[in-house]
């Protein structure tokens, strides 16, 4: 499994590492967030969205807990921080999201661990100090070894930015 640690240095860094994740991605990918208030989950998901093609601003979708958009492949963004109870999750419907064609990232993934997929893409942002955050990929399945083998080549071969690996 290629575990991948880096710090990004601005919202914008962590954008750029979203967007780069959304050219890698293809549709049938599950990105599960974690992290606190203010980690920078919207803002890493966002990149992904211009990644994917996505032409409207992404936002955190707290109150309407899911919103679709459309790129070259469908994404859902999710987010559990208002749900409590693993019930709620579940009718929410949560395995429709899960789409072969789409790409679905969900922000406070942790509450709903049990219902999600098994194969996925784990990823936790932790704050660090105001705008670096400390974030780890963990993926879980075949083809997220083979995108964050993807990502770091990518990072590597990036001229506008030093990453700062771990």
């Amino acid at each position: 499994m290629a575990k991948l640690r880096l710090i990004t240095q601005s919202p914008g860094q962590t954008q750029k590492l979203g967007f780069y994740i959304g050219q890698l991605a293809k549709g049938n990918e599950v990105f599960l967030l974690r992290g606190n208030l203010g980690a920078g989950k919207t803002c890493l998901i966002q990149g992904i969205a211009f990644g994917l093609g996505v032409k409207e601003y992404t936002s955190s979708p707290s109150f309407m807990i899911a919103r679709e958009y459309h790129g070259r492949c469908k994404m859902y963004h999710l987010d559990l921080y208002r749900l409590d109870k693993i019930q709620e999750i579940v009718d929410l419907g949560i395995e429709e999201y899960f789409d072969h064609d789409a790409v679905c990232a969900i922000e406070w993934a942790e509450k709903g661990q049990s219902v999600l997929p098994h194969d996925n893409l784990a990823i936790n942002l932790q704050y660090i100090i105001e705008n670096q955050r400390k974030i780890t990929f963990k993926p879980h399945g075949h083809n997220y070894n083979e995108l964050i083998q993807h990502l770091k080549k990518m990072l590597d071969s990036d001229k506008e930015i030093k990453w700062s690996f771990l």
